[in-house]
């Protein structure tokens, strides 16, 4: 779980391409940006809001009764019954070795981005939270890895095949944000299917980094993991890459 304490996300800048609209909902320290196709209706601005405030409130009313999640650092089985939200972060906390609210971004970039799906039948929606995205794309996206003070942020992008939607593309840092990391690294980036497993990953990745000397290593547990399909680690002016993962320079564009 973040602080409450802002951090202005100034990587947020240009992120969208030609024939998106975006906008952000936030509520406490839950701070969305959301793109969807130019011709997706005006209620799905307030449908996104409702859905980031559903999940929260899954995650409020959940943790009221086992606080335990909340604190865990390891794989913790919630009690039966718990809601759909709830397990798919503490399903996605068990395959990486992580305790469950490392994949609660990812869990809620999902949450929000399905929800949009399934209301207005969008084929183009990219939800991102605090660097944790659900993405849906029917054309190929170049998607820029933000590294704190790193030489290298900004200037790298993966880019992703369609066949590969939807996907979660979710970053981890020792050096940016309020998040709890273990390691080092400016930027651990995983690739999954699924934003909650993507989002666990690349904390289990980040923790494995102390500086540019662990970055094989990392790759090399991040490839052994099959839920992982591409994995990426910067610290400070070293990068490496691992899977199904294409960097390219990026540009801004």
């Amino acid at each position: 779980m973040k602080s409450a304490a802002y951090e202005p996300r100034r990587y947020r800048d240009g992120m969208a391409g030609p024939g998106f609209k975006t906008f952000t909902v936030s509520h406490l320290e839950t701070d969305l940006w959301v793109a969807v196709t130019a011709d997706a209706p005006p209620e799905a601005e307030e449908a996104a809001r409702v859905a980031m405030l559903e999940a929260r409130r899954e995650l409020e009313v959940y943790i009221a009764t086992d606080r335990a999640f909340l604190t865990a650092l390891a794989p913790y089985e919630p009690q039966t019954g718990c809601p759909a939200l709830i397990r798919a972060m503490a399903d996605a906390a068990a395959l990486a070795g992580t305790g469950p609210m490392a994949a609660v971004a990812g869990a809620v970039s999902a949450y929000v981005g399905r929800r949009l799906e399934e209301l207005f039948g969008l084929a183009e929606v990219i939800v991102e939270n605090g660097g944790d995205i659900y993405l849906r794309s029917s054309v190929p996206r170049k998607i820029a890895i933000y590294a704190g003070a790193s030489p290298l942020s900004n200037k790298l992008a993966i880019t992703l095949s369609p066949t590969l939607s939807p996907l979660g593309i979710c970053t981890s840092s020792g050096t940016v944000g309020h998040s709890l990391s273990l390691g080092k690294a400016d930027a651990a980036t995983v690739l999954a299917k699924d934003a909650a497993t993507a989002d666990a990953y690349a904390t289990a990745l980040g923790n494995r980094v102390q500086g540019p000397q662990d970055i094989d290593a990392a790759l090399a547990w991040a490839a052994a993991s099959p839920e992982v399909l591409g994995a990426v680690v910067i610290a400070g002016d070293k990068v490496g890459a691992v899977g199904d993962v294409e960097l390219a320079p990026y540009c801004g564009e």
